[in-house]
Formats: C-alpha cells, structure tokens, sequence
C-alpha cells in the first residue's frame, strides 16, 4: 500500500474513533530511506490531533488509544509514530 493510502486509512480510523477539531497525518517516510521498517515497506508518520475524546488523560492513556484506533496498521504499515496531542 502506498502512503497517501495508508495516510487516507489513518485519518479515516482516527476520526471514527476520536471525532477530532483537528487532525493532521504527516508522511515523515522521506527522512528514514533505508532505515529498517522503510525497507521493509512501512511508514514513518507524524499525527497532530486535537479532540475532546483524548482531553484529560495522560500522554500514556493518549498514545494508548490513537495505538488502539490505528489497530492492526500498526502492525502492518506503521513503523514509526510521533504523536503530538493538542
């Protein structure tokens, strides 16, 4: 699966699950070519997201969830995730 794909299904699990103000997935893929999941075919991501569902928990409880909502991506297109909660 190419990334603008996987960026599409990111977006699409993570505003079924959290109905975000704001959300933003970022292909970060460029700056990690030949590191090992890019051989692999993974993606590097950055996701940016602001919603009531994730507003009062610890980071812990927030990655925790958005890791949950992403679900068998994770396993499958996801190497690398920053997250930055708003």
């Amino acid at each position: 699966m190419d990334n603008s794909k996987r960026i599409e299904q990111m977006q699409q699990l993570l505003t079924t699950a959290f109905n975000p103000s704001q959300l933003e997935v970022i292909d970060d893929s460029h700056k990690h070519v030949g590191h090992a999941g890019a051989r692999d075919g993974k993606g590097h991501f950055t996701v940016i997201i602001q919603s009531e569902a994730l507003t009062g928990k610890r980071m812990v409880q927030q990655h925790r969830a958005i890791y949950q909502a992403l679900g068998e991506m994770m396993e499958t297109d996801i190497h690398a995730l920053a997250i930055k909660v708003l």
